[in-house]
């Protein structure tokens, strides 16, 4: 058994490590996160690197990296940023378009993100009535009189307002063969499209990536903005979401990790009563906590990263697992540093409270904690209930 990083992967969070800490200075993040989010010069220079450090690019643009060295940027980028990245969602909405589009539609989207250093399309999949019922969208594809329309509404789209096209995951109402799941549709639909409307959401947190709600009344769309040809199905998702929560609990440990940091740093410097504050015995308890779940939380995520690179059986509850503990346990280690620093940690002037409120809302995202519970006590059920009837 060996826990040790390949010379690979430490090279590239090496590499995202030394940029992280010298882009991501408190008063650029601060101005960053009260106006319009990464200036461009940042975005292309983090494109440059990721698409310089991977293993290598192939025909169609994308970049190769196994889960543990996204997993490795993520962390070494929300250390140094204290905040939620938009690189988070980036790499999750590379994963479904490497997994259903077309060979040119690839092609032309990557070379674009490659060139930019900014996705050129939004992905619409959540609805409020939904809420993490992902099956239970209702946004649909229909042919009506030779023009396929499309209606719906989307929540929590990132970048929806900004972006040029919107991928939207669709019910595809004209395929009436008998399935388990519903049967699912992506497309491509350009932003201009006449009936596409985008609201934006005002959060208490995360402000570096903004989210919006869309409408899409009566749409008329072409066939081939239709995103492939390949098999789209709910299953299909449901695997990507997997990689996807790998994502949202890397970005928690680093923005903990970055916590910790932070309020250690605090507890040495201050006296209090003639002494160093981390000399007293329940700040040094507080300190300690921090790290026992800052640890606790980096052993789950990559073993989780490793087995869902590896194509293990057990990927899927793991994933689950991870989703429900790291978010949850980096809010608290947060939440801990605040009580380390003080009051000064409650103001805008400290940096973790940014981190509790990012920390807390990616406990919603991509499942919540209730959906995670609800995804892993069945798996849970099944492996202990098949383990006994193997042993007799």
């Amino acid at each position: 058994m060996d826990f040790n990083l390949s010379i690979k992967q430490q090279e590239i969070a090496d590499s995202f490590r030394t940029f992280g800490e010298r882009v991501f200075t408190p008063e650029d993040v601060k101005r960053w996160c009260a106006g319009q989010g990464l200036p461009d010069e940042v975005v292309h220079e983090f494109a440059d690197i990721y698409f310089g450090s991977c293993e290598y690019v192939d025909e169609f643009g994308i970049a190769h990296y196994d889960l543990v060295s996204k997993a490795l940027i993520l962390e070494e980028l929300s250390r140094c940023a204290g905040t939620t990245l938009p690189f988070q969602h980036d790499f999750f909405d590379l994963e479904i378009i490497e997994r259903f589009a077309s060979d040119d539609t690839l092609r032309a989207l990557l070379a674009n993100y490659r060139r930019e250093g900014r996705l050129m399309f939004a992905v619409a999949i959540s609805e409020s009535d939904a809420g993490s019922d992902v099956m239970g969208i209702k946004t649909t594809a229909r042919t009506v009189d030779d023009r396929i329309l499309l209606n719906g509404e989307k929540s929590y789209v990132f970048n929806g307002e900004y972006s040029p096209y919107v991928l939207v995951a669709a019910i595809d109402a004209d395929d009436q063969t008998p399935s388990k799941y519903p049967h699912l549709s992506l497309w491509l639909v350009p932003s201009d499209t006449p009936g596409v409307r985008a609201y934006p959401i005002e959060k208490i947190g995360q402000a570096m990536v903004p989210f919006a709600a869309m409408k899409f009344i009566n749409v008329e769309m072409k066939p081939e903005w239709r995103l492939s040809t390949r098999e789209v199905s709910f299953p299909a998702l449901f695997k990507l979401l997997d990689t996807g929560r790998v994502f949202i609990a890397a970005s928690c440990l680093g923005m903990a990790q970055g916590a910790l940091e932070d309020a250690v740093a605090a507890a040495v410097k201050r006296r209090r009563f003639g002494q160093s504050v981390i000399d007293f015995q329940q700040i040094a308890q507080l300190v300690t906590d921090m790290e026992m779940r800052v640890r606790a939380m980096r052993s789950m995520l990559y073993k989780t990263a490793w087995e869902i690179d590896a194509g293990c059986d057990d990927s899927r509850l793991s994933s689950a697992l991870t989703k429900r503990f790291i978010p949850m346990t980096a809010t608290q280690v947060a939440s801990d540093a605040m009580q380390v620093i003080g009051s000064e940690g409650y103001t805008e002037q400290s940096r973790v409270a940014r981190i509790w409120r990012d920390c807390r809302g990616n406990q919603l995202a991509e499942g919540t904690d209730q959906i995670m519970v609800k995804i892993a006590a069945p798996l849970i059920a099944g492996k202990y209930r098949n383990s006994k009837e193997k042993n007799g």
